[in-house]
């Protein structure tokens, strides 16, 4: 507890006042004062802030239990105290990405979520808000959305690529809430962990009509794992650069670079994604094409 508090163990004497003096004054009236719990024993569970010696703020979760005697007289207290400081600022932030993605989604009609191979999927808000599908509805055939004229179509299709793990678009024409048609193109691709097996499904979707919002998390992480060893050598024709100038630009040995080239590097390699962005800040572009090939190209 003094380490939650900031405090050096034998500095201070221990006291609940001590530690109410401690709670941020915002949060100080949610607390329960001595008297509330020696006298009247309560003891609630809280998330307060408390504001250590040198500044600092930690967030703090609570949970307390008074003991009594058989008439009821609060004898004394037990409880935990957790520091969930990094958990609150996770939460935060997520949250802040949940907003940033509704604007994108709202302004651009473009989406992304990610499908585990393993456990329970749930399909994205964004998602439903355009179709009007309820997840109960989609959850046994997620092809719903599609026109019914076109579902077995690409049903076959997604089926055999991700049979394959290979990265793939598809274009369905897609009923939506308001009762317009749309053709939108959906981008699946395989993200792969160190051994190179497929943890998850990344899926990147906007109008198909237009060029929408750029790919962005693990839709991108998939397909850098997708470009190879002869997109890489592609990419240095069109800046005219040798391996030892990709490997400066990098800040990557010769040998790695010609690891990559070789395609003897594993798909999840941090020196790929590095070799990516050095490409990438040069001008050179990799894109999945209506043909679900890798295309590079230099703006």
């Amino acid at each position: 507890m003094h380490r939650i508090l900031g405090l050096e163990p034998g500095s201070v004497r221990p006291s609940y006042a001590l530690f109410l003096s401690l709670v941020h004054p915002e949060d100080r009236a949610e607390i329960e004062t001595v008297a509330d719990v020696s006298r009247e024993g309560l003891l609630r569970d809280h998330r307060v802030r408390v504001i250590r010696p040198d500044g600092s703020i930690r967030v703090l979760s609570t949970r307390g239990e008074i003991y009594v005697s058989p008439t009821g007289r609060p004898l004394g207290a037990a409880g935990t105290v957790l520091d969930v400081t990094e958990e609150d600022r996770l939460a935060q932030v997520q949250a802040a990405e949940r907003r940033r993605r509704w604007a994108v989604f709202e302004q651009t009609r473009c989406f992304q979520f990610t499908r585990a191979v393993e456990g329970a999927f749930q399909y994205p808000a964004e998602l439903l808000a355009l179709t009007g599908f309820t997840q109960e509805e989609l959850v046994d055939d997620g092809y719903m959305r599609v026109v019914p004229e076109e579902r077995e179509h690409w049903r076959s299709v997604g089926f055999e690529k991700w049979t394959a793990g290979t990265a793939y678009s598809i274009t369905p024409l897609v009923p939506f809430a308001d009762g317009r048609r749309e053709r939108l193109m959906a981008v699946m691709v395989p993200v792969r962990n160190a051994q190179g097996k497929i943890v998850e499904w990344s899926n990147f979707t906007r109008p198909a009509s237009g060029m929408g919002a750029p790919i962005w998390d693990g839709t991108l992480l998939g397909l850098e794992q997708a470009v190879r060893g002869h997109h890489l050598r592609a990419a240095r024709a069109l800046l005219s650069w040798t391996k030892q100038d990709l490997a400066g630009g990098s800040g990557l040995s010769y040998s790695t670079i010609r690891r990559l080239e070789e395609d003897a590097e594993a798909p999840s390699a941090a020196s790929r994604h590095r070799v990516i962005a050095t490409l990438r800040a040069s001008g050179i572009h990799f894109t999945l094409t209506s043909c679900n090939q890798i295309a590079v190209s230099r703006r």
